[in-house]
């Protein structure tokens, strides 16, 4: 009891430390979801593309003078004139929106989002409110193109570093690699949500978990037997257990290799007294030499150095922004690509301080995405983009989709994950995501293709596509089954997809109290076809907006049932109409028609891409001086025919990516 005692209080001083250090960079920011007043400006923006109020093309002075000018001139008059009056500093503040401060600092990032939640609600006509004096539409209009001018008030900034912990399949694979012990080890740990930005809370019930998971770890590493027992610490630590004599200078061998390759980078000198009290302690209480070890093992896989990606130098510095050094460089590229930690060669370069150096980057991204571990990017990134990272728990209605089955939920997400691979492997242009002549399939996904007759077996195999309806994401059955209802398809959830996923536009959420579309129009749900039944819901002009630019693109994915399956006659037996029509004008008759119309706005979703990478690689959302990053990303990404790998080293090598600010 003793010995536990002990040995929780000094885990418990890790967890002090990681309070400390979290408390200093913590920078998540909760923000509201938009209300749906904002659907008229999203139609609005969709035929105003981002371009129209471009200063791309000027330089960086210039455009911060023309930015200054058109908020002096037009911005800050039209927030004195029609809002000011309400949303100003006094109590209460109406929405708890103030435009006091930021008409004091109109380029600080913290302010990005309400800009854009501001501009959508005056473009929606939402605000300002009845009753008061209105702006003319020319004047609407001008405020929705601040949002094109804001940024270039931005100053050079890296944006928030954020201290995040490891998510559980960086945390199960860098056991892998730490270890060598199955990722199963971490099975036990509740999945996490994905997105931009990770958790950094720990709870009492999460730390039990660690802790029981490296007991786990060490049970599987270190057997009762005493022979085995002795290859596994000269497997694990490249040398034999020392003799009584020798033990103090092996120990500080694996605080100097094993513990710096947990930690990511060289320990220092308060981390290495805590490692070594550690093992005094299992010492003191008459633990055995491998029963001490095992101890300091233990605190190290439960310590804040290992759950948590942070900087390795908290010292206080006189600059305000600095470069990453080149240990958490390392673990930003390979927790990136790989979703584990550096391996020897990172590491070594990271020892020589050059891995900083533009040749050796570029050519460790080369050799992190061509290394068959660059897979895991997929699953880090590429499923949540997708939305499809919950395919494995997502429910069927099993009466019409029997043959959905754990072998065929593997074999949906494994095309996407194989698709997506692929793509970066051969470094296709980004187009080439939205339509393409191949997938990969297997015998569960052989119907679906038409395969039946030559693919079978669980194999996974590349087979080329013949038909044009087939082939890219758009058109793949595990996004297409994500996209829908567990008995029926949802053309306004695939639309949003398109939207969001696709073309970077955001599309709130409906109202609460809009009820679903089947009880809404009663007994006619059981004779209309479902483009009929949301016709007549987007009758009521509440519902209107969004949907004139949602339906006509789900509409174009009606064809594919809510699973994938291609069908020309819907459940009742009505012909199904996949033709519409988009705000800009153009018009399409079938899914391969809408995919042609889609690729011709391959800019659109190259940027969409690259923004999502980078928010997703800084563990945050993009805001401020970020868009002017991606302005500049976007001009040699283009240059590059939008190849894919382009936009991964891009991002890698972006002032972001590299730097960090000291808070």
């Amino acid at each position: 009891m003793q010995l536990v005692n002990k040995n929780y209080r000094t885990i418990k001083r890790f967890h002090s430390d990681l309070k400390n250090r979290t408390d200093r960079y913590r920078t998540m920011r909760q923000r509201a979801i938009p209300s749906l007043s904002v659907c008229l400006a999203l139609v609005w923006i969709s035929v105003f593309p981002n371009s129209l109020f471009s200063a791309e093309s000027t330089s960086p002075e210039e455009a911060k003078k023309t930015a200054d000018s058109y908020f002096r001139d037009q911005v800050a008059p039209f927030v004195k004139k029609y809002c000011i009056e309400c949303h100003q500093n006094r109590r209460p503040t109406e929405a708890g929106l103030s435009f006091n401060p930021i008409l004091d600092s109109p380029g600080d990032s913290a302010f990005s989002e309400t800009w854009k939640k501001s501009a959508a609600r005056v473009m929606a006509h939402d605000m300002p409110p009845d009753g008061v004096e209105q702006p003319s539409d020319e004047e609407r209009l001008m405020f929705q193109g601040w949002l094109q001018q804001a940024k270039y008030l931005s100053p050079k900034d890296p944006g928030s570093f954020v201290i995040r912990r490891l998510t559980k399949t960086e945390y199960a694979n860098t056991l892998r690699d730490l270890f060598e012990v199955s990722t199963d080890v971490a099975d036990s740990l509740p999945d996490e949500v994905a997105g931009e930005g990770y958790m950094n809370s720990l709870s009492p019930l999460q730390i039990e978990q660690y802790l029981l998971i490296s007991e786990e770890v060490l049970r599987r590493v270190f057997p009762q037997d005493d022979e085995k027992i002795l290859q596994s610490h000269q497997r694990l630590f490249q040398q034999a257990p020392p003799s009584p004599n020798d033990a103090d200078q092996t120990l500080q061998h694996i605080l100097n290799s094993f513990a710096k390759k947990a930690f990511r980078r060289p320990l220092n000198a308060n981390e290495q007294a805590t490692l070594l009290d550690v093992f005094e302690l299992g010492t003191a209480n008459n633990l055995s030499y491998i029963d001490s070890i095992k101890l300091v093992l233990k605190a190290i896989m439960v310590s804040p150095q290992f759950l948590f990606i942070t900087p390795a130098d908290f010292s206080e510095s006189d600059a305000k922004i600095i470069p990453l050094d080149d240990y958490q460089l390392a673990s930003r590229l390979s927790y990136l690509l790989w979703l584990t930690l550096p391996d020897a060669e990172l590491m070594d370069l990271a020892d020589q301080g050059t891995l900083h150096n533009p040749a050796i980057l570029e050519s460790q991204i080369s050799r992190l995405i061509s290394d068959p571990k660059s897979a895991a990017l997929f699953d880090g990134f590429g499923a949540q983009w997708l939305g499809i990272q919950d395919l494995q728990t997502k429910t069927f209605d099993a009466e019409k989709f029997p043959q959905i089955d754990t072998n065929y939920r593997r074999a949906m997400y494994m095309e996407a994950s194989l698709f997506f691979q692929s793509v970066i492997r051969e470094n296709l242009i980004t187009r080439d995501l939205l339509d393409s002549d191949y997938t990969f399939i297997n015998g569960s996904l052989a119907g679906i293709y038409g395969k039946s007759d030559t693919i079978t077996g669980e194999e996974m195999q590349r087979v080329k596509l013949d038909d044009p309806n087939r082939g890219g994401i758009i058109s793949m059955p595990a996004v297409l089954a994500c996209t829908s209802f567990p008995d029926r398809t949802s053309p306004v959830i695939r639309g949003v997809w398109v939207l969001e996923k696709i073309l970077g536009q955001h599309v709130p959420s409906a109202p609460p109290d809009v009820p679903a579309l089947g009880k809404q129009e009663g007994t006619a749900s059981q004779t209309l076809t479902l483009r009929e039944l949301t016709e007549r819901h987007r009758s009521d002009p509440v519902c209107a907006n969004c949907h004139r630019l949602l339906d006509p693109i789900g509409f174009g994915l009606e064809n594919y049932d809510a699973i994938g399956q291609w069908r020309s006659k819907d459940e009742n037996g009505r012909p199904i109409d996949p033709s519409g029509t988009l705000p800009d004008g153009s018009s399409f008759n079938q899914p391969s028609d809408l995919k042609q119309l889609l690729k011709m706005r391959n800019h659109e979703f190259a940027r969409n891409l690259t923004e999502r990478l980078m928010a997703y690689a800084l563990c945050r959302r993009l805001e401020g001086y970020d868009a002017i990053v991606i302005d500049e990303l976007m001009q040699s990404i283009a240059d590059d025919d939008y190849r894919i790998q382009t936009i991964i080293r891009s991002v890698v090598t972006s002032y972001p990516f590299t730097h960090r600010k000291i808070e």
